[in-house]
């Protein structure tokens, strides 16, 4: 099986995916470097990865499969072993009866395929596939480790050796020898592997009065992953304390540290924090993957007016632009997509953050210590003199802060930050009440952006009508006429529609969706601070009739966005109206 240079030549050509002189350039090129053709033009930039696979395959006869999102069976999935998945790549993707339907990159590695089917003594039938498929498919060996998972624990905890009352008075040095031990330190690997797999946000491991739980926030919601003998509590504590270069004697006061992981698949920063609590010390790690990329904001949500509304405060050279929310919402993703904008070699950026989510080239970033005194307040005011054009403060915490902004922002720089609110308009009477005078935020304030992050439906949607009961429950819970009018200005249902009749989708769970869901996207409410809302501000009103008034002026509150996405089947009501009815 194997693509001859002169047809490959004609059906690049007849296909129009290169020109007569690129293909003789790659190919000048190719007999140079001993490189194939094929690969010199994907490098060149002439044609896509996918192109020269999908090509190749018709050529050969041999079909296509995309793989990038498919979730294997691990009793498929290991009928190839690992090692010769990962050296040869190629993969087994489905069985039916005798026939074995393995993905590969290479079409003239017969001799893989051989060894398989003797192995195997089942038919195996090629496909094509792209290296992102292939690369998905071996990221799914590890997660085969939840079936295995608890036999790893039991397994291990026979090697740890319990510390006993009386040796507490000498426990730092027993506790660092327990936390070098072998047994614990595969428990905690294990621990962390699997909720990068997972893509875990979060691990909280919380001891009770017989056992330790480990649990597991995946898209904003905490699952139970595992149920740990309490012979492991020490162990467990010592190591993470260990990595993150914290006391190991000190169990009474709370303590914070970080640590990395860092493996060929997966880069990531850990942030540890550690509090006492009645049964022992309570461990949460937040997970922060450093090879992510900043999204834009289209991807984050923000669409139509919303968008617009956003873009034009960016434009803006002065003022403050603040994104408000509850801890974990993704304001500070938000934030990044701006900074993504703005990012300009022209434009000096500086932000002072805690802790830095993702590394932004040009971009001049500070992690705030406290320890050594650098506070969110000390490094604003270090930052001014840095000749800023664009200021970012990873969260307004204090009085001083906020003044410090304002300022800023008062003395010709644009200033992004965040600030803890339920809504936009609870912004601004928060500001005031830390100190923040009502003249100085109605000159300086741009734009509050108010979000939630709801989880997405997955492909297996099913479809529904709201039932009397279920629009009864909507009427008591947000402004159902209004949301009905908002449908019919977007053309998103027929003319002559009604509530009963409007197609909306629920979650169906399935092998690969357990929950029916995967992934998040946010909703959003968007407060630009016009002439009437900053008299409303001098005059110090409340927060109420600041929304009133925004609402007046077309602003679409974050229940009335989640309803857009529900409509369009990217979510489902009751998860919008989980993360907004308080």
């Amino acid at each position: 099986m194997r693509v001859e240079p002169h047809q490959f030549k004609a059906f690049l050509l007849d296909a129009r995916l290169v020109t007569e002189k690129q293909f003789d350039k790659a190919q000048k090129r190719a007999e140079k470097t001993g490189q194939k053709v094929g690969d010199v033009l994907v490098s060149e930039g002439f044609i896509t990865q996918g192109q020269l696979i999908k090509l190749e395959a018709y050529i050969l006869g041999i079909p296509f499969v995309n793989l990038e999102k498919e979730i294997i069976p691990p009793e498929v999935l290991k009928i190839i072993p690992e090692p010769i998945a990962r050296s040869h790549n190629i993969v087994a993707f489905r069985k039916k009866g005798q026939n074995l339907e393995v993905a590969m990159l290479d079409p003239e590695d017969l001799r893989t395929i051989e060894f398989i089917k003797k192995t195997a003594n089942l038919k195996i039938l090629p496909r094509l596939t792209t290296p992102k498929s292939i690369k998905n498919v071996l990221n799914q060996y590890q997660k085969t480790l939840e079936a295995e998972f608890g036999e790893i624990i039991k397994k291990e905890v026979k090697g740890i050796k319990p510390i006993k009352e009386e040796e507490m008075v000498e426990e730092k040095a027993e506790l660092q020898k327990v936390a070098e031990e072998l047994p614990v330190i595969r428990i905690v690997d294990t621990l962390l592997k699997h909720a990068i797999l997972q893509r875990a946000s979060d691990i909280h491991i919380e001891p009770g009065e017989k056992e330790i739980m480990v649990r597991y926030r995946i898209d904003g919601i905490l699952r139970e992953a595992m149920l740990l003998p309490k012979l492991v509590q020490s162990g467990i504590v010592a190591r993470i304390k260990v990595l993150s270069n914290l006391k190991l004697d000190e169990h009474r006061l709370p303590q914070d540290g970080r640590f990395k992981v860092e493996t060929e698949d997966y880069k990531y920063s850990i942030r540890v924090s550690i509090l006492p609590i009645f049964n022992g010390e309570k461990i949460v790690m937040r997970l922060l993957a450093e090879t992510a990329k900043a999204y834009t904001l289209e991807e984050l949500g923000l669409r139509g007016e919303a968008l617009e509304k956003v873009q034009d405060s960016l434009r803006k050279p002065v003022g403050m632009v603040l994104v408000t929310g509850p801890t974990g919402c993704g304001k500070t993703t938000t934030l990044y997509a701006m900074l993504e904008i703005l990012n300009n070699p022209a434009i000096n950026i500086s932000t002072v953050e805690d802790p830095i989510e993702y590394r932004m080239p040009n971009i001049n970033q500070t992690q705030v210590n406290p320890k050594i005194g650098l506070t969110f307040a000390s490094g604003l005011r270090a930052l001014v003199r840095q000749d800023p054009d664009i200021l970012m403060v990873g969260e307004i915490r204090d009085k001083e802060t906020a003044s410090l902004a304002i300022n800023a922002a008062l003395t010709g720089h644009l200033v992004l930050s965040t600030l803890h609110t339920n809504t936009a308009a609870g912004t601004i009477p928060r500001l005031i009440e830390m100190g923040a005078e009502p003249f100085l935020i109605s000159s300086t304030l741009n734009l509050i952006l108010a979000q939630r992050l709801v989880r997405k439906l997955c492909p297996g949607k099913e479809k529904y009508t709201l039932k009397e009961s279920e629009l009864n429950i909507l009427k008591k819970n947000c402004d159902v006429d209004k949301i009905f009018k908002i449908f019919k200005t977007e053309r998103l249902i027929r003319p002559k529609a009604s509530w009963k009749n409007i197609e909306f989708c629920r979650p169906k769970p399935s092998k690969e969706c357990p929950d029916g869901y995967s992934g998040r996207i946010g909703i959003f409410e968007t407060l630009p601070v016009t002439e009437t809302i900053k008299e409303l501000v001098v005059k110090r009103v409340s927060a109420d009739q600041i929304e009133d008034q925004a609402k007046k002026e077309g602003m679409r509150t974050m229940v009335e966005d989640g309803f857009l996405k529900a409509i369009q089947g990217i979510t489902s009501i009751e998860e919008v109206l989980r993360v907004i009815i308080e």
